[in-house]
């Protein structure tokens, strides 16, 4: 009989950390913030993962994230439904739609919104997604912020029996992403039928495990939708899904030592993340072209 961890059941071996459901408002939906914690920093330079609930949106209603700022970090978005305008302060703007990429590199600083387009506002409409962020390396943390867009044709797509694997950034299973990354990471959407059985390698360096949707057990301990698995370093990890499941797997290399997390900032320096702070207070920070909302400093 299969156990859930749910409870006081217990914790497989191979399973360093279970993280449940931390549902937060953000942009007039809700999103399911598993990371960060304070019992665990990062995985591999990872730092940060918010799953945004599935919605059904009527018309009139979108997603409305205002400009707000980031350093020192990049944004993974990825949609599994629906779409999004992103808009930032060095003029990219883009709509994303499921299966593609927004890949955005904060460095020094970039400010950026994101809303739903004003066709999808128009009928009713769906919306699913995540977005993680990725720690920059010591030596990347004041670079010149950038953007990206990867059409979801670019992401390597892995076929098995009864598995579907699209790597979105990084290297896993055999393949890498043409992703441009500046430290050694996987991010992987992993659909999986009934009975499927994955196994992450221990070459993948730290390892986590998020379940979208459907659930899966690990050691013969299950876990359902809404879980994020941190595992234990080294030795090959089994994941079984019980019923179709989709899972989100990250991690990668070892980031160069602790890094600061506050509001939308992430630095190895305390102080550049008081500068921060200071400077988005002060509006100092670049405005985002066509979208001139605000949103304010967490008191």
């Amino acid at each position: 009989m299969i156990s859930s961890a749910a409870g006081t059941a217990s914790v497989p071996e191979a399973v360093e950390l279970v993280i449940g459901p931390r549902r937060r408002p953000l942009g007039g939906l809700e999103v399911n913030r598993v990371w960060p914690t304070a019992r665990r920093r990062m995985v591999g330079p990872f730092i940060f993962f918010d799953h945004l609930l599935p919605a059904e949106l009527e018309p009139g209603r979108g997603v409305d994230v205002p400009p707000h700022p980031h350093i020192g970090l990049a944004t993974v978005t990825y949609l599994f439904e629906g779409e999004m305008l992103h808009r930032d302060s060095i003029g990219c703007e883009q709509i994303i739609r499921p299966g593609e990429l927004n890949w955005m590199t904060a460095g020094s600083g970039i400010v950026h919104s994101e809303r739903s387009t004003a066709e999808q506002r128009a009928r009713q409409s769906q919306i699913h997604g995540i977005q993680s962020w990725v720690a920059l390396p010591r030596e990347h943390e004041l670079c010149a912020p950038s953007f990206v867009h990867y059409p979801a044709d670019r992401l390597p797509i892995i076929e098995r029996v009864d598995a579907r694997l699209k790597l979105i950034a990084g290297t896993a299973f055999g393949a890498s992403a043409d992703v441009a990354t500046l430290s050694e990471l996987f991010c992987v959407e992993a659909d999986l039928a009934a009975g499927a059985l994955l196994a992450l390698g221990s070459e993948l360096g730290e390892r986590a495990a998020y379940v979208v949707g459907g659930s899966i057990e690990v050691e013969e301990v299950g876990y359902e939708s809404g879980k994020l698995l941190v595992f234990r370093a080294g030795g090959e990890i089994g994941i079984r899904a019980q019923t179709a499941t989709k899972l989100m797997l990250f991690g990668g290399a070892p980031l160069d030592g602790e890094r600061h997390i506050w509001w939308n900032f992430v630095s190895s320096s305390a102080d550049r993340i008081e500068a921060a702070k200071h400077d988005w207070k002060a509006r100092l920070f670049p405005a985002v072209p066509g979208d001139d909302d605000y949103m304010p400093l967490p008191e």
